[in-house]
């Protein structure tokens, strides 16, 4: 069974921010072998697992972030205005590096591979960070009337926030599935690794 990657983030560009700037910072797990088969089979053995106990697998390669926030909330009056909101987005990626010293021709093939895989994860960080850009934009300046104890703005923020969620989650499902399908980016990654391609 191939290890598959997380399904991760968006395929979305990404505007121009102003005022924050994500942290990206990339781990790595070691893989061992003298050939492609077997560090692509020691991949299968020592990749990120993902998912939950009933549902966890390994993968190739992960991608990870973490999001907090500072909300400057601001009662006026009998209304709540959210003035700013600045978040801080650490995206980690996590890619399989080999312990050892390669051969010079498979040392090539995996440097393909290695960065056909960044490649790839960067767009899950750029998603990541297109998703965190709306986030902002719908954010500040938000205001509910009569709402003293800014009790109106939280829940419609928090109903935005899932529901953004959701929809980063799904776009990034069909990523991955447009990605490992027939003919997709990564199968022909994989099978270039392997074949020599």
């Amino acid at each position: 069974m191939k290890p598959a990657l997380l399904l991760a983030a968006l395929l979305l560009s990404t505007p121009a921010r102003a005022d924050w700037k994500p942290i990206e910072k990339i781990d790595t797990y070691a893989v061992s072998g003298e050939s492609a088969e077997q560090l692509y089979l020691s991949i299968g053995e020592k990749g990120p697992v993902v998912g939950t106990a009933g549902n966890a697998r390994r993968v190739i390669a992960h991608t990870f972030f973490k999001l907090t926030w500072q909300r400057d909330y601001q009662p006026q009056g009998g209304a709540c205005v959210l003035k700013t909101a600045r978040p801080k987005l650490i995206i980690t990626y996590t890619l399989p590096k080999p312990a050892g010293k390669l051969g010079s021709a498979l040392q090539t093939r995996w440097d393909t591979f290695a960065a056909g895989l960044i490649a790839h994860e960067k767009v899950h960080g750029t998603g990541i960070v297109d998703m965190v850009d709306k986030i902002v934009a719908f954010s500040t300046g938000l205001t509910a009337q009569n709402d003293p104890g800014c009790k109106k703005v939280r829940a419609e923020l928090t109903a935005y926030l899932d529901q953004l969620s959701k929809a980063q989650r799904q776009d990034s499902r069909d990523f991955d599935k447009l990605e490992f399908g027939r003919d997709g980016n990564m199968l022909k990654l994989i099978a270039a690794f392997l074949g020599g391609g």
